[in-house]
């Protein structure tokens, strides 16, 4: 897998601060070789990025972007767990949920946003299984939210 820090480096990612939780939760559990990552949404720079329905509110470019945020979000939480990206093994699991009417059907291309950010910082170790699904409202009105189960290496 390499060096993960110096995979988002040429990537061209910076990972954004952790945000606290919005209700009584913790934002992570770690047991034995196993990280849970409580489910995130596109905060960003202190605020819900993204906002409304996809198609009928948000755009689907803006969509993928705001699951790729989601993603973003849940690197943060595992440095901040872990401290080390260069722990994780795998990404086991992620369920991602998009705000959308009951007609939308593109749930897997706009939860992509943030299978594809794993796998590109991963590689082969991003690779997962997942539920993408649709939700008639999300937390603080947002556009995704991504929960993620990741393997470690203790």
């Amino acid at each position: 897998m390499g060096n993960i820090e110096q995979r988002l480096s040429q990537l061209g990612i910076k990972l954004p601060d952790t945000a606290a939780p919005a209700g009584t939760y913790v934002p992570y559990i770690l047991e034995k070789n196993q990280l849970w990552i409580s489910g995130q949404v596109p905060f960003w720079n202190g605020k819900v990025k993204y906002c409304g329905k996809v198609c009928s509110e948000v755009s689907m470019d803006d969509a993928i972007m705001s699951a790729r945020i989601c993603g973003l979000n849940i690197l943060a939480q595992i440095k901040k767990a872990l401290e080390d990206l260069n722990r994780v093994e795998r990404v086991i699991k992620l369920n991602g949920f998009v705000n959308s009417a009951s007609d939308f059907t593109d749930h897997p291309k706009v939860i992509n946003g943030a299978s594809d950010l794993m796998v590109d910082v991963f590689g082969e170790f991003g690779r997962h299984t997942r539920v993408a699904t649709g939700a008639s409202s999300l937390p603080l009105n947002s556009t995704t939210e991504v929960d993620a189960l990741i393997s470690i290496r203790t």
